[in-house]
């Protein structure tokens, strides 16, 4: 059980090195300019290794905020009996900013200077963003396609990057979720189904 353990310390220390050594390189050099052979000489290992952990230059651009949208995620999924997406989102950013590293800003700045890796991880963030509006949507009564859920999710998101694109503090995670429950509290009242004024569903028949 011992050796278990320090092989996985071990493991995890070697991929931290390859994250940092890619990361420090995509922001001095470039995303494009940056060879998998660069990565492993600055983090002293082979190139087979550096496949074995990340198969691409990509994945292993974006595993950083890939892991990020997965915890997301599953905050929002499996929130506990009671609690509201907005609750979850609060409990996972503080999560988040209690575990926030130097390998975090050193993403930031590494995403800031290559738009092309950046434009991945916006893509990504919108297919959390459409789950977030899904799970809105049934706390509310109301379909995804409804405005109110979809402007709760968009402005959602806003705050998640707000917040961890600097050194999250309580006095920011405070502001913004008290801008988010504000926001959502001001949506007006779902409209009945039957409303003459409500939009048919997304794929269904269109008066």
């Amino acid at each position: 059980m011992m050796s278990e353990g320090l092989r996985e310390r071990s493991k995890a220390r070697r991929r931290e090195a390859i994250l940092r050594a890619a990361y420090r390189l995509f922001a001095d050099r470039g995303f494009e300019a940056t060879t998998i052979a660069d990565i492993a000489e600055a983090a002293e290992v082979s190139p087979r290794t550096v496949t074995l952990y990340f198969p691409s230059k990509l994945e292993l651009a974006t595993s950083r905020f890939d892991a990020f949208t997965d915890r997301l995620g599953t905050a929002v999924r499996d929130r506990a009996e009671g609690h509201s997406i907005v609750d979850s989102l609060e409990g996972w950013l503080r999560a988040e900013a209690a575990d926030h590293s130097e390998l975090d800003d050193l993403y930031d700045r590494m995403l800031e200077l290559n738009p092309q890796v950046k434009a991945v991880a916006n893509t990504r963030l919108t297919e959390i963003i459409q789950e977030g509006t899904r799970v809105l949507a049934e706390e509310r009564g109301e379909t995804p396609d409804d405005f109110g859920p979809r402007m709760a999710a968009a402005a959602a998101a806003a705050v998640v990057c707000e917040v961890m694109c600097r050194t999250p503090r309580e006095h920011d995670i405070e502001t913004a979720m008290a801008f988010l429950r504000a926001g959502i509290a001001a949506l007006p009242a779902p409209r009945p189904a039957t409303d003459p004024g409500r939009p048919a569903p997304s794929g269904g028949p269109r008066g």
